[in-house]
């Protein structure tokens, strides 16, 4: 029977990375971005006995599997034990063993003993494949857990926080919630259009939010709004956007204003966009804004938290670069055809592309909170902005494809009208000075080892 096994070593007690595989959201952090897999239905968490129902992708098809977590039958080690009950193995048997090293820290060993359907053929066939996914699923689970462990033992001590966030099931949202779940917090989603239930609040983004329902929470992390790259842009277009923007911020601002005993920090989603098209000028918290629609939206959108920071609150405007992550955005887009071959650069790929990882996104989100010095405009970007050529070069040859084919700028112009100047011509060279300065340290700052984190390459 296959066996497969990979060791980690972490800065961290045995009973502390227990504690952060109990802790609600971990299994969505370890899950790689690239896999669509998700939890059906959990009963209880990792204690003997208890379950969880997945769906799983298995070529075009999806398949339900349940584990069952039993006890660890490893002497001298803490961890847990899940066996698949029933799923796409012929049988799944991964024992987790977090081992005290004498130096200090621990060591997580990752144990498998699997067999894949169909026998010996399926062995045959698939043995190879299966190792390999293995191999670099581990590879990023462990990453996180290292990364994770080492931005939550930054702040250990710290009162737990109970945190609001708008916009929980987006790109950012998704991953922020569990991260911060792993580290002691509770996260409390703002829910529309139905009942709040157990960790929601209910709300109107565009005009209700009772005070009082702010009550009891730490901050606030705003990230709803619609996407600019949603639809070629026309009055009405630009009036939506505007509206997602400024209605729920204001909204949101006007609560935390008048809550007692309510946040004293709210952290609003905002993009480089707000520094317009600016060539090759380098770009800080401190350079003047631009004057184009997303420049004016940009600005619309961080000026309607005014009424909570007259109130007081603490704000801050984190003004976000490209978030690199294939489970949505401009990466998500990018994926089909430079996977088929068919990648190129835009226009003249002179263009600058400010990006970020999504590990380093919800990472500088955690940053903000904590570090109450932090106020106004912060860039969420890293540290080594490139060019749309260099991008696509570097894209290209994570993936293994070639990147012959350049999009005409009078192509993507007639294609998208004003929003191909914008979003695809246009670019910004944006520095994350304040973060730096303020010591956030970045777990991807060149681009090549982010998308390879990222795409499990």
């Amino acid at each position: 029977m296959p066996v497969f096994e990979r060791a980690v070593e972490l800065d961290a007690p045995a009973t502390e990375v227990l504690r952060w595989h109990r802790a609600p959201g971990a299994f969505e952090r370890l899950s790689p971005p690239w896999d669509d897999v998700r939890v059906e239905s959990r009963s209880g968490g990792i204690d003997p006995g208890d379950r969880v129902t997945l769906s799983v992708p298995v070529g075009p098809l999806r398949q339900r599997w349940i584990a069952e977590h039993r006890a660890l039958d490893v002497a001298g080690a803490v961890g847990f034990r899940d066996v698949q009950v029933s799923g796409p193995f012929a049988r799944w048997d991964h024992r987790h063993v977090i081992e005290e090293r004498s130096g200090g820290g621990s060591r997580l060993v990752d144990r498998i003993e699997y067999a894949l359907p169909v026998g010996a053929l399926g062995a045959a066939l698939g043995g190879g494949f299966a190792r390999a996914t293995l191999e670099r699923l581990f590879r990023y689970r462990h990453r996180v857990l290292v990364d994770d462990l080492a931005a939550h033992a930054a702040t250990r001590g710290r009162r737990a926080m109970r945190i609001g966030i708008t916009g929980a099931s987006g790109l950012i949202g998704s991953a922020l919630a569990p991260f911060l779940q792993t580290g002691g917090h509770e996260a409390v989603r703002f829910v529309r259009g139905r009942a709040a239930g157990p960790g929601e609040i209910g709300w109107d983004p565009a005009g209700s939010l009772d005070p009082d329902a702010l009550r009891g929470l730490d901050a606030v992390v705003h990230l709803a709004g619609e996407n600019v790259a949603d639809g070629r842009w026309n009055e009405a277009r630009k009036r939506a956007l505007r509206a997602s923007r400024t209605l729920p911020t204001a909204t949101l601002a006007r609560a935390l204003a008048r809550a007692e005993g309510g946040p004293r920090t709210l952290l609003c989603a905002s993009a480089v966009g707000v520094y317009g098209d600016r060539g090759d000028e380098e770009l800080t918290e401190q350079s003047a804004l631009g004057d184009d629609f997303l420049a004016e939206l940009g600005r619309a959108w961080e000026d309607a938290s005014a009424e909570a920071a007259r109130a007081g609150v603490r704000v801050v405007h984190l003004r976000l670069g490209i978030v690199l992550s294939p489970r949505g955005g401009a990466l998500g887009k990018m994926l089909t055809p430079f996977s088929l071959g068919l990648g190129g650069p835009l226009g003249s790929g002179r263009q600058w592309m400010s990006w970020i990882a999504i590990d380093d996104a919800i990472g500088a989100i955690h940053h903000a909170l904590v570090t109450p010095g932090l106020s106004g405009a912060v860039n969420a970007t890293a540290p080594n902005p490139v060019r749309n050529a260099v991008f696509t070069r570097i894209l290209g040859r994570v993936l293994g494809r070639p990147t012959l084919f350049p999009a005409p700028a009078f192509a993507l112009k007639l294609a998208f009208g004003e929003m191909a100047e914008a979003l695809l011509l246009g670019g910004q060279r944006v520095l994350p000075r304040r973060l730096e300065q303020s010591g956030y340290r970045f777990r991807f700052a060149e681009l090549e080892p982010a998308l390879r984190h990222v795409l499990g390459r």
